[in-house]
Order: structure tokens, then C-alpha cells, then sequence
């Protein structure tokens, strides 16, 4: 049988790592594996975590090299990228196994919803799951899941400081079409209240649009990491 390994990226979580894994309990016990990558948190996130997870491993800081360390220290054939302010489906390892396993599909998404008080935080979700459906594109937040041999013909993440869950979507296509599960990942819409939901979507089509026009990725990061902070 398919095993699943949950691989989390962290880096000074320690608000929320705890509840994070602790949702995740309930996968373990029926043999999911839960694999957390610490980019060196400075506020005891991979402490926190030790008692939650199967394994905690460090790797050098930025999500892509958190999470190909991650998937490097996994066991399970099937692999699942889920940030820590992401909350699965119930019934997410049921999902992802079975669902790859009747569409012999290499990798797949969840459709996302965006936890928030804002109205336009449903319509945004709805444009995502949407513009995933018909382009193939998948985003970090829609819980990314891939069978390990696509991951590694992939090529992993690409060492890139952005973009990397596009990046990674456009080499699994060239293996074969996502699965788009219609089940909800919820994420938290933290960062859209707190920098404006209009600012937060502009912002991204502006980067992804650079991206795709051939920005260099780091750039890009450092113009995200501004307009957070703005």
C-alpha cells in the first residue's frame, strides 16, 4: 500500500505549530507520517514540534530547500507540501491516495479556501481553484501532493528564493496532468487582511505575470518581501 508522508515547512512558528500538527494526529494513526522542515527558527518552532511530528529535520532557510530536505528525510512513495497555516480535510490521506491511485494521475491539488472575515476572501478563493482547474498551475496553498518518483524526475523544488510551487507545477505537467480535488484545504487569510485584499492581489498577478515574463525569482521575492511590508 501507498504511504503518506505530510512534509511542513517552518520557520519561527512557534505560534502555531503545535495546533498545526496536532490537526494532522488524526493521519498519523491511520499511517500517515508527518515530516517537519525547520529553516532555523529563533523562536524554538523545531522544539515545539518534536513532539508532533515523526521527524524534524533542519535544511538551510527558504521554502523550497526546507521542503526538498523534507521530502529527502520522508519515507512514504506519496509526498504532500503543506504549510503550517494550511488546514487539511478531514479525510485528506483517503483523498490523496485513492484519488491517485483511480486517475493514475502523477500529482494533484486540493481546491483552497481562505479563512477570513472579508467577503472578497471567497471570491479570491474561487478565482484560484478556477485558474489552477485550467491552467494546471497549482499554488503552495492548495496543499501540493505528487507521487515521489514524479517528484524526483521533477527535479524537486528548483532552488529558487519564489515561485517555486509554480515552477514545480509547469515540470509535473510535462508528466502528466494534476489531479484537482474538489475538497477545501483552508489557509489561513492572514496576509490578505492585514496588507488589503485588492493590495495582496495585485501584488501577485505583478509578480507571476514577471515571473512568467522571465524575472529572476529573487528579485521577485524581494519586491514580495516589500510589498508585505508596506
Amino acid at each position: 500500500m501507498s504511504r503518506l508522508s505530510i512534509i511542513v515547512p517552518t520557520l519561527d512558528e512557534a505560534a502555531g505549530i503545535a495546533a498545526c500538527l496536532e490537526r494532522l494526529r488524526p493521519l498519523r494513526d491511520r499511517g500517515a507520517e508527518v515530516v517537519v522542515a525547520d529553516g532555523g527558527s529563533a523562536d524554538g518552532t523545531a522544539a515545539l514540534a518534536a513532539p508532533w511530528a515523526d521527524r524534524v529535520v533542519t535544511a538551510p532557510r527558504g521554502r523550497a530547500a526546507q521542503m526538498n530536505a523534507g521530502a529527502a528525510a520522508s519515507r512514504g512513495d506519496t509526498l504532500l507540501f503543506l504549510h503550517a497555516d494550511t488546514r487539511l480535510p478531514d479525510d485528506a490521506d483517503r483523498l490523496v491516495l485513492e484519488g491517485l491511485a483511480a486517475s493514475g494521475r502523477p500529482w494533484g491539488r486540493f481546491d483552497v479556501a481562505i479563512e477570513g472575515r472579508p467577503a472578497m476572501l471567497r471570491v479570491v478563493a474561487a478565482c484560484m481553484n478556477a485558474r489552477s482547474r485550467l491552467t494546471g498551475i497549482a499554488t503552495g496553498d492548495q496543499a501540493i501532493f505528487v507521487r515521489r518518483a514524479a517528484f524526483d524526475s521533477a527535479g524537486g523544488f528548483p532552488a529558487i528564493a519564489l515561485m517555486e510551487d509554480i515552477a514545480l507545477s509547469k515540470a509535473l505537467k510535462r508528466i502528466g496532468p494534476p489531479l484537482c480535488l474538489r475538497s477545501r484545504a483552508l489557509t489561513s487569510g492572514r496576509r490578505w487582511e492585514r496588507h488589503g485584499t485588492l493590495a495582496t492581489i495585485l501584488l501577485m498577478w505583478r509578480l507571476r505575470l514577471a515571473y512568467f515574463l522571465g524575472a529572476d525569482p529573487a528579485r521577485l521575492a524581494k519586491r514580495y518581501g516589500d510589498g508585505r511590508a508596506s
